[in-house]
């Protein structure tokens, strides 16, 4: 019998979990016992310290419910959900970089028609995107859905509110040359909920716990990877200072004024707009994560 002492504790532990009947199982949890086990070394974490971190696990877990999910917030901002998009998203040279989902997007956004205002009836500066999906060699990828949503001009999503409908949330399909428009409002950017567990964490550091305004996209079409991405708007606030580390340069793009009159969408403005341009580029060769 081998009796536990510090020095063999993290092999006898590493190997029970080492005997998940699943080989990937197996592995997650022996190598997840060497690195807590490596980490509490490291820093000779105390009793009070390890308690106190059960405590702000159990106050994150009661902090989520169907429409807020704190684990994710705290995955995001420990850059951990970054580093995962990465492993899981090496993809071919050309195509659209991926990024984090975010803990407010919500599935069965409604259909919406080619120039729809998914912010309709909510305030802001109207905002029109367009472009095309495309494939790596440059050829358009019709029927791609794109799955776009955002907050509103306030910092805040639909997750976060009282309401009933859908709100600045829709889904487009490109037409048949790839082409997507849709008119919405422009972002603004915002912080992180700061009334949980994680913004505890966060205020007790100098990081910034401003996201720079950005609009959501998941965009899937069979064939190809599922993209999922932000568009960031050029000179905004934060963008090197992303409390998600989700800003990367190709996806940061010029809001060009425009007076109001013909619109992108082929009808008329009655109001200065902003106007944004911007191809996706689907992949359906790149390397994905593996074990």
């Amino acid at each position: 019998m081998a009796f536990v002492t510090e020095q063999n504790l993290t092999d006898l532990a590493a190997e029970r979990w080492g005997s998940a009947h699943d080989p990937r199982t197996a592995r997650l949890l022996s190598a997840l016992v060497r690195h807590l086990h490596a980490f509490a070394r490291e820093v000779e974490l105390t009793e009070d310290e390890w308690m106190s971190a059960i405590d702000w696990l159990t106050a994150t877990g009661h902090t989520c419910d169907d429409k807020r999910q704190e684990f994710i917030l705290a995955s995001d901002v420990l850059g951990l959900s970054t580093l995962v998009v990465q492993l899981n998203n090496r993809l071919s040279p050309g195509a659209t970089p991926a990024t984090v989902l975010g803990p407010f997007h919500i599935d069965g956004s409604p259909p919406a028609e080619f120039g729809h205002d998914m912010a309709e009836g909510v305030r802001g500066t109207p905002l029109y995107l367009t472009g095309r999906v495309l494939d790596t060699e440059g050829e358009p990828v019709p029927g791609a859905v794109l799955d776009v949503w955002q907050a509103d001009a306030q910092g805040a999503y639909e997750a976060q509110l009282d309401v009933d409908e859908a709100r600045l949330r829709a889904k487009y399909r490109a037409r048949q040359d790839g082409a997507y428009c849709l008119r919405t409002i422009a972002p603004l950017g915002y912080t992180i909920p700061m009334d949980g567990p994680v913004g505890e964490l966060v205020d007790r550091t100098d990081i910034s716990p401003f996201r720079p305004a950005h609009i959501h996209f998941l965009i899937e079409e069979p064939g190809y990877a599922r993209l999922i991405t932000h568009l960031f708007r050029e000179g905004a606030d934060h963008l090197a200072t992303d409390v998600v580390f989700g800003t990367k340069d190709a996806l940061v793009v010029p809001f060009v004024e425009r007076p109001a009159g013909p619109a992108p969408d082929g009808r008329e403005s009655t109001e200065p707009y902003l106007y944004a341009e911007y191809d996706f580029v689907l992949d359906s060769g790149g390397v994905r994560g593996g074990s």
